[in-house]
C-alpha cells in the first residue's frame, strides 16, 4: 500500500520549482560567463547581442509548441522531455568555438526552456483550489529568481576553479539529476498514489465554483490530455488581455538576465568577482515580489471580498508604478545605487508578472491553460526579442540609459491594457466552454 502524503500539492508544486531552478541555471549561465567567453572566443558586442537573440527569437515560438505538447501528451512526460533537452543543449556550450556556435545553440535552447511557464500553469491549475493558484504560481515563479541567484556564485566559481566550458556542464548535469526526479515522483492528481482522499475533495471543492469550469469540463479533466481550440482561444480578448502586458513586461526580466552582468562590466567597471557579488542581488528582490503578487489577490479576496481577477490586476497596477524607480539606472553614479534601483526593478517585475501569468488558469479551462500561457509566452518573447535586438544594436552608440527609462515606463501601458481588456466570464461563457469540452 503506497504512503499517503499530506499537504502533496505542495510537494508537487516544490518539484516543479526546483524545474524552474534548474532552468533558469542554465538560461542565466551565459549571461555571468559573457565577459569571459566573449574575451576567449573574441564575440563583439553586436554578435553577442545576437547570441542573445537566437534565444529570443526561438523561445516564443517554443512556449507555445511546448504549452500544446503538454496539453495534448500530459504534464509529466512532457516537461520532463524538456527537461532532458535543456540539459544537454546547457552542456553543449562547453564545447563551442565561436560565435555561430552559441547563436545556434541559444535558439535550440530557447525552443525547449519556453516550458517551464506553460508547464506550472497548468500544474497550479489541476493541483490548486482558485483561491490558491496566486500563490501557488509566485511559488515555483521563484525557481526563476533561485536559479539566476545561484548561477553568478556557480558559474564564477566554476569558471575560476575550471574554466568557462565546465561552467556549463556542470549547470547541465545538475539539470538532468532534477529530469530523475521528475520522471520518478511527478504524478496528474487523479492518477497520484499519495494523494489523500482529503486533499482530493479540499481541491475539487476549491475548484466546484470555479468561474472557467463549466459541468462537462470536468470531463475533459480526467484525462491528462486534450485538444485545445486554438482559434477560439486567439479570438478571446481575455487572451490579449493578458498577452499584450507581457509584451511590454518581459524585456525587463531578459534585461535583468541576460544584460545586466554585461551593463555591470561595461557601464560600471565591475570584474568576475564582483559580480558574482551583486548581480544576485535583484533576483533575491524578485523572490519577494513572487510572493508578493499572490498574496495581494489573496488578502483583497478574503478581507474585503475583491473577486481574484480583479485583485490581480490591483497586483499588476502596483509592480507597475514600482517599476518606474528602474527608470533611473543609467543617470545614478553611484553604484550602490544603480543596484538597489534594479533590486526594485527585479522585486516589481515579479510582483506584476505572477499577477498576470496566472490569470489564465483563472480565465481559461484548465484543459487550455498549458496552451493559453505558452500563446501568451509567445506574444511577451516578441516583445523581449525586440528589446534585446535594440540593446545590441545601439548599445555601444547611445548606452544603456535610454533602455532602462522604456523599461521603467512600459508597465505602465500594459497595466492599461490589463484593466481595458480582461473581462470577467459570465455564466452564458461558461456554457459555451462546457459545450465545447463535451463536443
Amino acid at each position: 500500500m503506497t504512503m499517503k502524503i499530506r499537504g502533496l500539492r505542495w510537494w508537487m508544486i516544490g518539484l516543479l520549482t526546483l524545474g524552474t531552478v534548474m532552468n533558469y541555471l542554465a538560461r542565466s549561465s551565459l549571461g555571468v560567463a559573457a565577459p569571459t567567453v566573449m574575451q576567449s572566443l573574441h564575440i563583439t558586442t553586436q554578435h553577442y547581442g545576437w547570441i542573445t537573440g537566437a534565444f529570443l527569437v526561438m523561445y516564443p515560438i517554443g512556449a507555445p509548441l511546448t504549452g500544446y505538447l503538454m496539453d495534448r501528451i500530459g504534464l509529466r512526460f512532457g516537461f520532463l522531455l524538456c527537461g532532458i533537452a535543456w540539459s544537454l543543449i546547457c552542456m553543449a556550450h562547453g564545447f563551442v568555438n565561436g560565435w555561430v556556435g552559441l547563436f545556434v545553440l541559444r535558439g535550440m535552447l530557447g525552443l525547449v526552456e519556453g516550458a517551464f511557464i506553460p508547464a506550472g500553469m497548468r500544474a497550479t491549475a489541476y493541483w490548486f483550489p482558485a483561491r490558491e493558484r496566486g500563490f501557488a504560481a509566485g511559488t515555483f515563479n521563484l525557481g526563476a529568481s533561485v536559479g539566476a541567484i545561484m548561477a553568478p556564485p556557480l558559474i564564477a566559481w566554476s569558471i575560476l576553479k575550471y574554466d568557462w566550458e565546465t561552467a556549463f556542464i556542470i549547470a547541465g548535469a545538475l539539470s538532468l539529476g532534477w529530469a530523475v526526479l521528475w520522471l520518478l515522483f511527478y504524478r496528474h492528481p487523479a492518477a497520484h498514489p499519495a494523494l489523500t482522499k482529503e486533499e482530493a475533495d479540499y481541491i475539487a471543492a476549491g475548484q466546484a465554483d470555479d468561474q472557467n469550469i463549466g459541468g462537462n469540463d470536468r470531463v475533459a479533466q480526467a484525462k491528462d490530455g486534450g485538444k485545445p481550440p486554438i482559434r477560439q482561444i486567439l479570438s478571446q480578448r481575455n487572451f490579449w488581455g493578458i498577452a499584450l502586458p507581457r509584451f511590454f513586461a518581459d524585456p525587463v526580466w531578459g534585461t535583468l538576465v541576460y544584460w545586466m552582468p554585461l551593463y555591470l562590466y561595461q557601464a560600471r567597471g565591475f570584474d568576475l568577482k564582483t559580480i558574482a557579488l551583486t548581480a544576485w542581488l535583484p533576483f533575491v528582490a524578485a523572490d519577494f515580489g513572487c510572493m508578493m503578487g499572490g498574496t495581494i489577490s489573496a488578502y483583497l479576496n478574503k478581507r474585503f471580498g475583491v473577486a481574484i481577477v480583479d485583485g490581480k490586476r490591483v497586483a499588476f497596477s502596483l509592480g507597475a508604478v514600482l517599476m518606474i524607480g528602474m527608470a533611473g539606472v543609467g543617470f545614478v553614479k553611484d553604484p550602490a545605487v544603480a543596484i538597489f534601483l534594479l533590486c526594485l526593478g527585479g522585486f516589481a517585475h515579479q510582483t506584476l508578472s505572477i499577477s498576470v501569468i496566472s490569470l489564465s488558469a483563472d480565465l481559461f479551462p484548465k484543459h487550455e491553460v498549458a496552451t493559453v500561457t505558452g500563446m501568451a509566452s509567445f506574444v511577451a518573447g516578441i516583445g523581449n526579442l525586440s528589446f534585446t535586438l535594440l540593446i545590441g544594436w545601439l548599445v555601444s552608440s547611445i548606452g544603456y540609459t535610454p533602455f532602462f527609462v522604456a523599461l521603467g515606463c512600459g508597465d505602465l501601458i500594459g497595466m492599461a491594457l490589463l484593466w481595458t481588456l480582461v473581462r470577467h466570464r459570465t455564466p452564458a461563457q461558461n456554457r459555451n466552454v462546457s459545450s465545447a469540452a463535451s463536443a
